[in-house]
This record gives structure tokens, sequence and C-alpha cells, in this order.
């Protein structure tokens, strides 16, 4: 099939959405064209007007069916940036949320530039929370972990890409990997949804990993596991920090409070939502 045949970027853009109807908005179908063409979206707009070749034409079309029944564009790219990282990702992984960087933002508030520090990530998935303070604090040893062969492959990966070397894998379940190790800063993005819940049905929850979105019938049994043990895997004054769901900020800092930790709090996201809580051992 000669390219002469093929209509503009943007005039294909226009069609394809017309065929998918509501399902899948322009934003969407720019980055889907850009990953099908191998550019980026400022490439996109400056060559709006150019013909598509025949390859590029039917790997759009590809990803943009793929789109309409919910499969995340991350998932369809493979990439996903997070803080100030270019991340790969896929179905073994979760996909890194931008309210996620509370949680960075929050860590590296206690963890002073230029000194030394033992961190870990729990959970790590893609790696994202562990590679973005990594790459802040260069002189902070991270390690990772996960109980997911396939997704610490991604982190391992990701690290590679992003040329940060401060960071180790470990695999195994939560605090289990840190061996008798004791840290300054533990910070995890667990499961905290609960067992059956309609929202495991709905977006792109449908196609991640559901062994790390939910956790129990009140999506706190990673968390109430993770609060248990951390104080033996934390040096005096070290720091334990959660993501979880917007209503769980009580029972959270419940938890910690009942586990010994001082300074117990709970910050709020950019819609004011409950979304980290944290704690100190004295």
């Amino acid at each position: 099939m000669s390219s002469t045949f093929n209509p503009s970027a943007s005039r294909r853009i226009d069609q394809l959405l017309r065929e998918a109807s509501a399902a899948v908005d322009r934003a969407d179908a720019e980055l889907l064209l850009a990953h099908a063409a191998g550019r980026d979206r400022a490439w996109l707009f400056a060559h709006a007007p150019d013909e598509l070749d025949a390859a590029q034409a039917e790997a759009f079309a590809g990803l943009v069916a793929r789109r309409v029944p919910g499969e995340p564009v991350a998932y369809l790219t493979g990439r996903r940036g997070f803080w100030t990282l270019d991340l790969e990702v896929g179905p073994d992984t979760l996909i890194p949320r931008p309210e996620t960087e509370l949680l960075v933002e929050l860590a590296l508030a206690r963890l002073p530039q230029g000194e030394a520090a033992r961190v870990a990530d729990l959970g790590t998935g893609s790696g994202a929370i562990a590679l973005a303070i990594a790459s802040e604090r260069p002189q902070a040893a991270v390690v990772a972990t996960d109980f997911s062969k396939a997704a610490l492959a991604v982190a391992v990966r990701n690290a590679q890409r992003n040329g940060i070397d401060n960071v180790w894998f470990r695999r195994g379940d939560w605090l289990e990997a840190l061996g008798a190790e004791r840290f300054d800063l533990i910070a995890s993005n667990p499961p905290y949804i609960a067992d059956g819940d309609p929202h495991l049905d709905e977006g792109d929850l449908r196609f991640e990993p559901a062994i790390a979105l939910s956790s129990g019938t009140d999506g706190l049994e990673a968390i109430r596991g993770i609060i248990a043990g951390a104080p033996a895997h934390l040096a005096p004054g070290g720091w334990l920090l959660l993501e979880h769901g917007w209503g769980q900020g009580e029972a959270i800092r419940a938890l910690l409070h009942d586990a010994g930790f001082a300074d117990v709090a709970t910050e709020r996201d950019l819609e004011s939502r409950d979304r980290v809580s944290l704690g100190r051992m004295p």
C-alpha cells in the first residue's frame, strides 16, 4: 500500500476518533500516534500535515483499537513519565500516578541533601518511588523490593535507562527482603483497595495487576503487616511513609500510634484528600 494514499497525521486522528466515538480522546490519540511513528508529541504537532506511511497508519489503527475497550495508554506505549524520569511500564507493574509524587516529596524532605542515608521502597513495581528518591539523593543507598520477579526486571531496566546506580533490587514479600538491616526511611505504595471493591472493575484498574491493588476485606491487610514489622527495620529516628486511599488516614494513624511511632500525621494530595500517612521511630 503506497503512503500517498494515506491521510495526514491530523486527518487520520480525526478519522479514527470519529470511528471510536467517545471511547478515545484526542490527547490519548496523539500520544498513540506519536508512539506509532516513533516520535514525540512535539514532532507530531510540527508534522501534522504530513502523510503517514503504511506501517505507521497500521500501527496507529491497532493501538486505537486496543484503547477503545480501555487498555491503558501507558501499557500501549510501554512508557509513563514520573517525577523527572521516563519509565518503562507494563501489565506486571502498576502505572505510576502523579499523586504518588507526594510520597516522594515527603521522603525527600526527611533525607537531607548531601548526606548518606539508607532507604527502602517496599513493593517497588516499576521502581518509580525508589528511582525518584535515588535520583534526587545520590548519596543515599536505596533498596527496592518486590515479590514479583517480572516487576523487578522492569525496575532494573528503568534504573539502567535513567542512569541511576544507587538502587539495589531484591525479591521478597514486603519487609522480608530487608533481612536484619535497618533504614533511615522506609516508603511504600502498597495495595490498599478492599477486595471486591467495584472500582477494581473500572478504568485502568481492570488491566493492572490485582495483587498490587487490593489487600483484604478493608484494603489494609498489607499496610497492617508493614506497620507491624517496620520498627524492626528502622533506625532510631527513622521514618515510615505509606501511600493509601482517601478514606484510610484515620485508621492508619491509629495503627502507627499503636506500633509506637511518634510524629504521626497524614498529608493530603492536591485534591485535599488523605494520601500519605507517616510516623517516626522515637
